[in-house]
């Protein structure tokens, strides 16, 4: 064999900080960015990448690249092969074909938008659009999105050229909704329409593939900027949101 192509030792990543998202959990979070328009993250960098230097110049673009870790998704022998939700669970692509989190190394890449560049006694931070990463993702590198070069008006996208339409309408209970009313942490993620925010996570359907053809009365729940929000099936294609405690 040739020794070019030799394997490389291991190497250490080191995160050079991690986001705030109203997403604490994997199952509650968007299979893609822009979904969720107040599904917001703020990437806090830490020392010694907390720089000012390390950012300068950043603020002159709209969005940026996260090459970021899957650090939810429990150790495990990965496969050639895996079932993306968009072709329903049934139908299997080569994992390199996919975005799917169980991958030969657990790094995942995510297209954001900057909205704000903060440097405020010693702390740097990125105010970020919509994500879709868990709360506390370690982030390893950041790149800027450079137009002419990454933007492909042309390309193909296999099984996901157009963005998903949302699955489920959904309504609120009284008692939910009411619940919301009295909901600050949402305030803290810059979510200024909490029962949107609910709503639109909900209207993705983030439930596995196989059980979205089943309508047994079942309650679902997730988490969200600290709170447990409760909802289940009605019908075929509505989610009733119960409770949020």
């Amino acid at each position: 064999m040739n020794s070019t192509f030799m394997p490389l030792a291991s190497i250490q990543l080191n995160p050079i900080g991690f986001v705030n998202t109203p997403y604490d959990e994997k199952f509650s979070v968007p299979r893609q960015p822009n979904l969720v328009a107040e599904g917001k993250g703020i990437l806090h960098l830490v020392p010694p990448y907390n720089s000012p230097d390390a950012v300068r110049g950043l603020e002159q673009f709209s969005h940026i690249w996260l090459i970021f870790q899957f650090h939810h998704i429990p150790e495990r022998d990965w496969h050639a092969t895996v079932r993306p939700p968009r072709l329903g669970g049934n139908e299997r692509v080569g994992v390199f074909a996919s975005r799917a989190t169980h991958r030969p190394n657990p790094l995942g890449l995510s297209k954001v938008k900057l909205e704000q560049v903060v440097m405020n006694n010693g702390d740097v931070y990125l105010k970020l659009g919509s994500v879709d990463l868990v709360n506390g993702t370690p982030i390893f590198d950041i790149k800027p999105y450079i137009a002419y070069a990454d933007n492909e008006p042309g390309a193909v996208s296999g099984f996901a050229q157009e963005k998903p339409e949302q699955r489920l309408s959904v309504v609120f209970s009284e008692a939910a909704q009411q619940a919301v009313e009295f909901c600050q942490n949402f305030a803290k993620y810059g979510i200024q329409q909490p029962l949107t925010f609910i709503r639109d996570v909900i209207a993705q359907d983030p439930r596995p593939a196989y059980l979205q053809n089943k309508t047994a009365d079942r309650v679902y729940g997730m988490n969200l900027a600290g709170y447990n929000i409760r909802w289940k099936i009605e019908g075929r294609n509505q989610a009733l949101v119960l409770s949020v405690e």
